[in-house]
């Protein structure tokens, strides 16, 4: 399934807010209602004042977001400083030039936010198997003008084939995988392996990864970890951990037996680094 497009995305800026949308999101900015549990009566308010998506800067990149039904790009519209514990570690651990992984890149806020950092000569891999949600990153990506950004469309996984992805109705970026029983809902998407797609993109070493594939995340991460040679393990990573019940081991203790140490929690994400 991918998505049907008539035309040519309409150029950035197209659908830049109006004069009343941005004092909301300006209001938002600046006080406690960019917190989570407001955003999605602002985006409400916001499709009252037209419907569709906006277009902002976030992060010293061009976004196009679908907030109405994308809990990440409302996050992004209304809080300028939107996971900004994790993007600091990311930072702090790619220098420019560097190279970062994104595994469930979604619409780019990671993505992006780093591709800035490591400049242009620096490489961003983002991972986004989900067709809409991927076209998103493609034309965030291109907005943004960052060349040094390579998108892949496919899902990480623990082998090269195909994977069934499922989205939540209400959630596009809490797409899925589907292991057992479907609601009929799922897609088939490719799969590659984590050193595959590295090997493929050329890279030697990765400075920063960041995972959050919705309780899949041991499935990429244990294996990847057993069969790559050192030189290809990151030397940091944001892993997302809200959905750790669904792994099948505790690759987070796996990570740290291979030497990698906790260097912070947030809500939904645990920060490792090596040595």
């Amino acid at each position: 399934m991918t998505p049907h497009h008539d035309s040519a995305p309409a150029p950035f800026g197209a659908f830049a807010p109006n004069a009343a949308q941005a004092a909301i999101i300006l209001l938002a900015h600046r006080s406690q209602l960019k917190r989570g549990a407001f955003r999605p009566t602002l985006s409400r308010l916001v499709s009252l004042l037209r419907a569709g998506p906006v277009d902002m800067r976030y992060q010293d990149a061009s976004f196009r977001f679908y907030h109405q039904a994308s809990a990440t790009e409302r996050g992004a519209l209304f809080n300028p400083a939107y996971n900004i514990e994790e993007l600091d570690f990311l930072r702090a651990h790619v220098p420019a030039g560097g190279v970062f992984v994104d595994i469930g890149a979604n619409v780019g806020t990671y993505a992006l936010a780093l591709a800035g950092h490591v400049g242009p000569g620096g490489k961003v891999i983002a991972i986004e198997p989900h067709p809409v949600t991927h076209a998103r990153l493609a034309f965030n990506s291109a907005a943004s003008g960052y060349a040094q950004v390579k998108l892949v469309a496919a899902a990480a996984g623990p082998a090269d084939g195909e994977l069934l992805i499922e989205t939540d109705g209400d959630n596009l970026g809490a797409s899925h995988i589907v292991s057992g029983e479907s609601s009929g809902n799922a897609i088939k998407v490719p799969s590659l392996r984590l050193q595959r797609i590295l090997e493929d993109a050329g890279v030697a070493r990765v400075d920063a990864l960041k995972i959050d594939i919705e309780g899949f995340e041991d499935r990429v991460l244990t294996g990847f970890f057993a069969g790559a040679p050192q030189a290809l393990w990151p030397r940091a990573v944001a892993i997302e951990h809200l959905s750790k019940d669904e792994w099948l081991g505790d690759c987070i203790a796996d990570m740290r037996a291979r030497g990698y140490a906790e260097k912070g929690r947030t809500r939904s994400n645990t920060l490792l680094a090596r040595g």
